[in-house]
C-alpha cells in the first residue's frame, strides 16, 4: 500500500515539474516572460556616453603610461635591431633570394646593440618578422592538431597539404605551418663572456601540456627536395619542442614577435652586446623583414600602445557624442511619448 502512495505522488510531482517545464519554455518562446525592458531616454543615453568617457580615458593613460614605464622606477626599455639586410654580404645583396637558398654560402653575422638605459632581468628576447601573413587561410589550416597530440596513431592527414608526406610516408609534424618553421639562431656576448639565454617555458603551459604529445617524435620532417625553415630533432618529443610549440601559434597580423628566451641578467648603461647570429631564414623571397629585439617588461607586458590608445579613442570619442546629444537634447526638447513625432504621424499632418 505504501509502495502504491510513493510510486502515484513520485509520477504526480513528475508531472507538475514537466508541466512547468513546457510551460516555461511556452512562455521562453512566446517571449512572455519577464523582462526589463529599459527606456533610453535621452538623459540616460547622455549619461552612459558620459560614464564611458570618464572610465575609458584615465584606463588608457594608465596603460601608456605601464607600456612605458614601470613602477619600480625602470622603464620599460626596448632595442630593436633589423638584421636582414646587413647581414647579406655586399656582392650579394643584388640577389638576395640566391643567396639564402645557396647552402655553401655560410649565413653567419655579427650585430651590436648598444643598451642605452638600464635593463633589469629577466630581458625578453624576440625575432620579429614583418610582411609575413600567418594569418593566410590556406597557411592556418595546413596542419593536424590530432596528430601533433597523437603522431602517426593518427591517419587522416590530409588538411596538412601539400606538406602531407614524403616517398609515401607520414610527415611529423605535418603541414606549412611546421614545414616553415623559423630557425635563424642567436648568441649573445657581453665584454667577452657570453650571456647565457634561457630558452625553457618559452612556450604557453597549456600548448606544451594538452596540445602537443608527449609521446610523439618528428618523424620524416624535411626531408623531401624542398626544404622550408628549421628542422627538429627526431629524439626530442614535440611536447618538448618549444621553438615548434611557439611558432604553431600562429599570428593574426603580418607584423608580429615570437619569445626567442629570456636573458636572465641585467644590462647596465653603455654596455654592448655583441649578436652573433645565423641568417637562415628566407624572407627575401616575398619582401619580409627580420628583426631581433630586446626587451623588459611591466605587469601589462612588453611595450605596445595599441590598447592605451584604443581606449583614450573610446572615451574621446565616448565624450564627443555624450557633448553633440546634450546640444540636440537642449536645442530640440520635446515631451516623451508624444505620438506626434512619429514619422507617419508627421507625414499624415503634413499632408
Amino acid at each position: 500500500m505504501c509502495r502504491r502512495i510513493f510510486s502515484t505522488c513520485g509520477v504526480a510531482a513528475v508531472r507538475i515539474v514537466s508541466g512547468k517545464m513546457v510551460l516555461s519554455f511556452y512562455l521562453f518562446t512566446q517571449q512572455s516572460l519577464p523582462a526589463c525592458k529599459p527606456v533610453l531616454t535621452p538623459g540616460w543615453v547622455i549619461a552612459i556616453f558620459l560614464f564611458m568617457g570618464v572610465i575609458f580615458i584615465p584606463v588608457g593613460l594608465v596603460t601608456l603610461r605601464a607600456s612605458h614605464c614601470v613602477i619600480i622606477h625602470s622603464m620599460v626599455v626596448e632595442i630593436v635591431d633589423r638584421y636582414d639586410i646587413d647581414c647579406v654580404p655586399e656582392p650579394s645583396r643584388m640577389d638576395k633570394v640566391s643567396y639564402i637558398q645557396d647552402d655553401s654560402i655560410p649565413k653567419n653575422c655579427s650585430r651590436f646593440m648598444k643598451v642605452h638605459k638600464y635593463m633589469k632581468a629577466p630581458i625578453y628576447i624576440y625575432y620579429q618578422l614583418d610582411n609575413y601573413y600567418q594569418n593566410h587561410r590556406r597557411y592556418v589550416k595546413s596542419r593536424s592538431d590530432k596528430q601533433l597530440l597523437d603522431g602517426q596513431k593518427y591517419h587522416d592527414t590530409s588538411s596538412c597539404q601539400p606538406v602531407e608526406s614524403n616517398n609515401n610516408r607520414p610527415i611529423v609534424p605535418c603541414g606549412l605551418i611546421a614545414w616553415s618553421l623559423f630557425n635563424d639562431t642567436f648568441e649573445f656576448i657581453r665584454e667577452g663572456a657570453e650571456l647565457k639565454v634561457n630558452r625553457k617555458n618559452i612556450a604557453w603551459k597549456s600548448d606544451r601540456g594538452h596540445k602537443f604529445g608527449k609521446n610523439v617524435y618528428p618523424f620524416n620532417f624535411q626531408n623531401g627536395t624542398l626544404i622550408g625553415g628549421g628542422k627538429l630533432n627526431p629524439e626530442i618529443p614535440l611536447s618538448d619542442q618549444e621553438d615548434l610549440i611557439v611558432w604553431m601559434r600562429t599570428s593574426a597580423l603580418p607584423s608580429f614577435r615570437k619569445l626567442y628566451g629570456r636573458i636572465e641578467k641585467d644590462l647596465d648603461v653603455d654596455d654592448v652586446v655583441v649578436v652573433n647570429l645565423m641568417n637562415n631564414y628566407n624572407t627575401y623571397s616575398f619582401g619580409g623583414k627580420k628583426k631581433l629585439v630586446l626587451s623588459t617588461s611591466s605587469w601589462l607586458g612588453g611595450k605596445n600602445d595599441f590598447l592605451g590608445h584604443a581606449c583614450v579613442f573610446v572615451g574621446c570619442s565616448s565624450l564627443t557624442l555624450a557633448i553633440i546629444f546634450m546640444l540636440l537634447h537642449v536645442k530640440y526638447r520635446r515631451p516623451y511619448g508624444d505620438m506626434s513625432f512619429l514619422p507617419w504621424n508627421r507625414k499624415s499632418f503634413s499632408g
